[in-house]
């Protein structure tokens, strides 16, 4: 899987693929531990579909950047998909941000 990313200091901005669901699950997980920048932000504007295997492998990298003493952000202005976040009460557990600029502030 290859992604849109756009490096800002030491935090880098991934722009998440409209499905994230369990046919390309591992792929982003795996895209994401590759990273060379463990400050990452996910901008979910374009995410169409979300299931729970796209969710578990965000928590899972968001884990090992965590482990890296980094860290995983989440930037979105779907309601949709703040809603996802909402009733999987994800939203507690990653930082949700209106605008990608907001979320690549909060890293400093």
């Amino acid at each position: 899987m290859n992604l849109t990313t756009e490096v800002f200091g030491d935090c880098v901005v991934v722009h998440a693929p409209q499905d994230l669901s369990r046919d390309h699950a591992d792929r982003f997980e795996n895209f994401l531990h590759s990273l060379d920048r463990v400050q990452i932000v996910l901008d979910m504007d374009s995410v169409e579909q979300v299931d729970s295997a796209g969710l578990t492998a965000l928590i899972n990298a968001q884990e090992a950047a965590r482990a890296l003493g980094g860290d995983i952000k989440v930037s979105t202005t779907s309601n949709v998909n703040r809603k996802i976040l909402e009733i999987t009460r994800l939203d507690t557990q990653l930082e949700v941000f209106e605008s990608v600029i907001d979320a690549v502030k909060s890293y400093r």
